[in-house]
């Protein structure tokens, strides 16, 4: 990914990237996903996010996202990472997982230069975010973000993959709502 970097800024709409520290392939279970899908549904009911587009990769989340007032985008991702993390570290101690030893260890070492880290790091720091600022912008993001399961070569076509708002856009059926933007 390219492009300058942003703090985020309350009354703007944003491209994030959240990967999972090491890239590690954690999203490739279907707990683990269900687990993101009803966090982000929980942000979009409970905490004022605004879903425009996105994609839940094997190891990392785009989003094209807002919050409405008197949210702060940057406290709903922060909840957000934080809630996240805590749910599928649970998901992997108390469900069956082939790779959980491996999995804690990675999560432990990842956190373990960093005091405010009790436990194990899921999420790395920062989100990447890119301010959209004009409509070609946004469209740009859109479609980066809805042909990202097809450049790695999971799917045929966008709308194929389950975990993305691409089926949103093409009017089939979705795991997550969203605010569909009209295309300029």
């Amino acid at each position: 990914m390219s492009g300058l970097h942003y703090s985020i800024r309350a009354d703007k709409s944003y491209f994030l990237t959240l990967t999972v520290v090491d890239w590690i392939d954690i999203f490739s279970r279907k707990n683990h996903k269900l687990a993101i899908v009803d966090a982000l549904e929980y942000c979009q009911l409970n905490k004022g996010l605004c879903i425009y587009a996105w994609c839940l990769m094997t190891n990392h989340l785009h989003l094209l996202v807002n919050s409405e007032q008197p949210f702060q985008l940057a406290d709903v991702i922060r909840d957000f990472k934080k809630f996240t993390s805590k749910k599928i570290i649970s998901q992997i101690i108390n469900e069956p997982e082939s790779r959980r030893e491996w999995l804690l260890d990675r999560f432990k070492k990842a956190g373990e230069h960093n005091n405010k880290i009790k436990f194990y790091k899921f999420w790395q720091d920062g989100n990447h975010a890119i301010e959209i600022y004009s409509p070609k912008v946004t469209w740009q993001k859109i479609d980066y973000i809805h042909l990202n399961p097809v450049e790695e070569m999971v799917v045929a076509n966008p709308e194929d993959y389950y975990f993305s708002s691409a089926r949103n856009y093409a009017g089939l059926p979705h795991v997550l709502n969203v605010d569909c933007i009209t295309r300029y």
